[in-house]
């Protein structure tokens, strides 16, 4: 009997290991790259060139909005703004959505601000549920390696 039982125990680890040792080994991109949900957001940083950026050691915090959100700009805002020219643009706004350090949701509190590194603040509500400058967070706390992704159902817009 306590054999059977060390060896179901033993056989149990072995399967559970790989799922363990998985956890968070994704950095903040290849995270949001699996979900599927933000070919978008994606290519605006690639476009911007802050893949590898958001590759590194971090840790950061994203707000990271889905291709709905993007969808819901004005039509040719998303085309407009990947093009070389628009680079800048681009750039203030997707780091707009990135504020250094790992924030997780327990962290958040009502009114608070957080600079992000675009150079601005944004503002955090939590009446009705989590938001930041308006965009409701929908999931929270997706942890990478290299910090931590909330999504968000709005493209957030850095003060001119």
């Amino acid at each position: 009997m306590i054999r059977r039982t060390f060896l179901a125990m033993t056989t149990a680890l072995a399967f559970a290991a790989p799922a363990f040792a998985d956890n968070h080994s994704k950095d903040i991109v290849d995270t949001a790259v699996e979900a599927g949900t933000f070919t978008t957001l994606a290519a605006a940083l690639t476009a911007a060139g802050l893949v590898e950026t958001l590759k590194g050691e971090g840790p950061f915090t994203v707000f990271a909005p889905t291709d709905e959100a993007f969808a819901a700009l004005p039509a040719g805002t998303v085309d407009t703004l990947l093009l070389p020219e628009n680079k800048d643009q681009l750039t203030a706004i997707l780091t707009y959505h990135v504020v250094p350090g790992k924030v997780m949701s327990t962290d958040l509190t009502e009114g608070q601000t957080a600079a992000t590194v675009n150079g601005a603040d944004v503002t955090i509500t939590l009446d009705g549920g989590a938001k930041v400058n308006g965009a409701t967070i929908t999931t929270a706390d997706i942890e990478a390696s290299n910090g931590v992704i909330h999504v968000i159902d709005t493209v957030i817009m850095p003060p001119m």
